[in-house]
């Protein structure tokens, strides 16, 4: 297995996601492209030591950007909602 810092990114913090973490215990991250289902969940378990009920991974593609004439797009990522099981929390997002 690799090394968890390296599948999970950085935690993605919008309205959207802290709505999602109050209402149904759910939390973002930006994971690794090549990242499967049991890897995230075996890093957040890892790093965070909280349980793990449920993985959703998406696959965000990039938008295309302009600067002048130059046309280029930014990279395609990957986003897993983690839902963690009853009465876990991550202290990472308690703060923000």
């Amino acid at each position: 297995m690799r090394e968890p810092r390296k599948i999970i990114r950085m935690p993605l913090v919008s309205e959207k996601s802290t709505n999602m973490r109050i209402k149904e215990n759910k939390y973002v991250f930006k994971v690794d492209k090549k990242a499967n289902k049991l890897e995230i969940k075996r890093a957040i378990e890892e790093l965070f030591k909280v349980k793990v009920e449920d993985v959703t991974t998406m696959m965000m593609h990039g938008k295309p950007k302009r600067l002048g004439r130059f046309e280029g797009r930014r990279p395609d990522w990957k986003k897993a909602i983690v839902r963690l099981k009853k009465g876990e929390t991550l202290e990472l997002f308690e703060t923000v």
